[in-house]
């Protein structure tokens, strides 16, 4: 067999390379943060985080936000202080920085399977509050020999399908048939259930949206009841999101609802009517610098792909009049301009609001926050890329 041979050690190679500064610093402008960067106005991030928390406690309903949305422990203890219950999480190893920075009452809102989860598990529960979802008997035994065998305790909620057609039981009775198994075995505590249905969160017209959460709400019902008739306690009902949380609040089967983007509002919930049920402003954004204009209509920004993702649509430029993203790319965004007396220069600094905000959170390992134009503190994504 052929060796390869070694290539030689690169001149220089001894060097120390220089360090990359950081992109922005308390107390700098916004202006002179560095690009692409993910960027929080905290006026209305904290507008957004109380109107929300007023809406569920006007209702009697506990607010358990969703990290999922940001991923960002600080963004978690906010929350928490203003009066969120917790938090939800959606993958194990997601929960690790927030308990770290201590957050106390996590809901783990997707099904578990296999052996390294359910021991990181298991470690979790004998932490904090932990509750989890099941939505097939194997794996609720799965789950309790795991707890049982570490000799922790935590708490199950049945995933029951609404609509969404993903996870979740199908039918009431199997609903009963799993919690009754979970009050039986070891390690494990049947708490209620969750009924979410994200397809509901994002229908434009606020009528559909209405009926949509009005008939996922008696379907709930048919849950609650045969649990009910089966003399089964269910003191946990979760689920909702922020594009339905006006009826689910007051729909009166929610005990608490699982609300993310509501305190950064992405552009695909712009997109959406709310008309007078709720009102939340923009506070994330991505912020990038011009750094080409090739022709009179177009312009080009240092963000794409890497910064963002375009799933739900392309991002939208702020206060640029006629100034619309048509294309992201690996490193860049195109941006059409119909008034070339209004194209960007070379130069500038733009503001563009993400049309998902989850992803986008995932892709960067800080969020720079400011107030009023100036750089308030720099807040680690730390739960970036946990995905197991």
């Amino acid at each position: 067999m052929q060796q390869l041979k070694r290539l030689p050690a690169m001149a220089g190679a001894d060097l120390d390379a220089p360090a990359l500064t950081p992109a922005a610093r308390r107390g700098d402008a916004l202006d002179a943060v560095d690009t692409p960067s993910l960027v929080l106005d905290l006026d209305a991030f904290e507008d957004n985080l109380r109107t929300m928390q007023v809406l569920a406690e006007r209702h009697g309903v506990a607010l358990r936000p969703h990290a999922k949305a940001h991923r960002c422990p600080e963004i978690a203890l906010r929350q928490i202080a203003l009066g969120a219950v917790g938090v939800c999480c959606q993958k194990v190893s997601e929960v690790l920085p927030f308990l770290a920075a201590g957050v106390r009452d996590v809901h783990i809102s997707n099904e578990v399977v296999g052996a390294p989860k359910l021991a990181l598990l298991a470690q979790l529960a004998a932490q904090a509050r932990i509750t989890v979802c099941v939505d097939h008997v194997q794996a609720l035994q799965s789950l309790s020999a795991a707890m049982a065998g570490a000799g922790a305790k935590i708490g199950v909620l049945v995933d029951v399908d609404i609509g969404q057609k993903r996870c979740g039981v199908q039918t009431p009775d199997d609903a009963v048939a799993l919690a009754r198994q979970a009050q039986r075995l070891p390690g494990v505590d049947f708490v209620g259930i969750q009924a979410y249905h994200g397809g509901l969160q994002h229908k434009r017209s606020l009528d559909q949206r209405r009926k949509a959460c009005e008939k996922a709400a008696r379907l709930v019902r048919t849950y609650l009841d045969a649990l009910d008739r089966a003399g089964i306690a269910c003191p946990v009902v979760t689920g909702g999101g922020t594009g339905s949380a006006a009826f689910d609040v007051a729909s009166q089967v929610y005990t608490e609802i699982q609300c993310g983007t509501y305190a950064f509002m992405d552009s695909d919930y712009g997109n959406i009517d709310w008309g007078e049920a709720l009102a939340f402003r923009h506070s994330l954004f991505l912020l990038g610098t011009v750094m080409s204009t090739p022709t009179a209509d177009r312009a080009i920004v240092d963000l794409g792909l890497k910064s963002t993702t375009a799933e739900s649509g392309m991002p939208w430029v702020v206060d640029q009049e006629g100034v619309r993203c048509v294309a992201v790319h690996d490193e860049h965004s195109t941006l059409a301009v119909d008034d070339p007396q209004r194209r960007p220069l070379l130069g500038d600094k733009l503001r563009l609001i993400p049309s998902h905000c989850d992803p986008t959170f995932n892709l960067h390992d800080e969020v720079v926050v400011f107030r009023a134009g100036k750089v308030e503190a720099v807040w680690p994504i730390s739960a970036r890329g946990m995905s197991r």
